[in-house]
């Protein structure tokens, strides 16, 4: 067995700034051997409380930066940024005697460590979260950077199989240097509850059936199309609620929609929310909907809320889009869907709210899917990659 390296835990995407890949590096992370790992992270309102309760050492720095545009190197901005940046992660590998950077993405922190390790050849391993590379191939400058990253990193870990094809078919990657490991769901926290009619009542639900999303609001997350399957829902169903958890730029829009379709009364928009009360939201909906979808090379990488609401016992429904369809098992614990048009996914939903049989049925096979997806499972695991010992990953 390989004794493991110091390694530095490099990300600007980390709690308690809100982000998914934040949580998933918080949640293996705090699971490890704090002796092996610092994590250099990102300012962010809040750090001194959360890092102060952290046993893992947590340093922050500012990424200064005003626009994505900065992280690319044709502007004297995207060069004085990487300067800062470069400067900034030395002194931290320098004083914490880091062996081994592990980046949170290909842009910026990648590049950063591609530049390291030119110089002290350190070996960095670098995750891939799908969407990031494919957006990345839709700029010039940023494919140049990112096929540097990719062609001199020491492992890639990404969040999905669907990861993993992008990076061979479009990047010309070799396939030994990738390892997949997904990421989890905390089944403690994430576990079913009995039906509340009082947390209903609170909520706005009362005893409506409730489809949920937990989604940042923008196009690729589908929302409006969910909306739009409203219409021919509610004939059928016409106490149907679709509540919406989450924040974003398409909120106005969808919120435009709502208002043009004439569903206000079906649709509600529940964003400050404890998590506490996001959970409680997950145990009493009755499906779970990502009706997420490819917008040009704008992909989902995996979907965590989808292993989030079948830990809590709920079935769900998924768009056919990057690493979704990997969250779940098709028609034992909720569908995929082509979620480009309400075509399909009204007749969908009206067939699991018409078999309660089947969504009681469906809501025990996630739970017991969920488990094999628990932070402590996963942690273990990437930390059997970190010590070369793959032969069981």
């Amino acid at each position: 067995m390989k004794i493991i390296k110091k390694a530095l835990m490099f990300s600007e995407i980390f709690p308690p700034m809100h982000g998914g890949s934040g949580r998933w590096f918080w949640e293996v992370y705090s699971r490890l051997n704090p002796v092996n790992y610092v994590v250099l992270a990102g300012v962010t309102p809040g750090q001194r409380e959360f890092d102060a309760n952290a046993k893992i050492t947590i340093e922050r720095i500012k990424f200064k930066y005003t626009k994505w545009s900065d992280w690319g190197l044709l502007s004297l901005s995207g060069i004085i940024f990487y300067i800062n940046l470069f400067m900034d992660t030395w002194k931290i590998i320098k004083k914490h005697d880091i062996e081994v950077i592990h980046c949170g993405r290909c842009i910026p922190e990648g590049f950063v460590a591609y530049l390291i390790k030119l110089i002290l050849k350190t070996p960095y391993y670098c995750y891939i979260h799908g969407e990031d590379v494919e957006n990345a191939a839709t700029s010039r400058s940023f494919s140049w950077i990112v096929r540097r990253v990719l062609k001199n990193s020491d492992l890639l870990i990404c969040n999905s199989e669907n990861s993993k094809r992008v990076l061979r078919a479009h990047w010309d990657v070799n396939s030994d240097n990738i390892k997949v490991i997904t990421p989890g769901v905390d089944t403690n926290l994430f576990k079913p509850a009995s039906r509340n009619p009082e947390l209903r009542t609170k909520f706005g639900w009362n005893d409506r059936p409730v489809l949920l999303t937990v989604s940042r609001l923008e196009p690729r997350k589908g929302h409006e199309t969910l909306v739009k399957s409203l219409v021919a829902l509610k004939q059928e169903v016409p106490d149907i609620l679709y509540a919406i958890i989450g924040g974003g730029p398409q909120k106005e829009a969808i919120e435009k929609l709502v208002a043009e379709l004439k569903l206000k009364d079906h649709v509600m928009f529940m964003s400050e929310l404890s998590d506490q009360q996001m959970i409680e939201c997950y145990q009493q909906s009755d499906i779970f909907i990502l009706p997420n979808r490819d917008i040009g090379r704008n992909i989902e990488g995996f979907g965590i809320v989808m292993l989030e609401a079948q830990a809590c016992g709920i079935p769900v429904i998924g768009g056919n889009s990057g690493g979704t369809p990997e969250t779940l098992i098709e028609g034992e614990t909720g569908y995929i869907v082509d979620c480009t048009t309400p075509d399909a996914l009204s007749p969908k939903i009206q067939s699991m709210l018409s078999d309660p049989n089947t969504i009681e049925k469906m809501g025990s096979n996630a739970r017991s899917h969920a488990l094999h997806y628990d932070w402590d499972i996963l942690s273990q695991k990437l930390e059997a990659v970190f010590k070369g010992n793959t032969q069981d990953v």
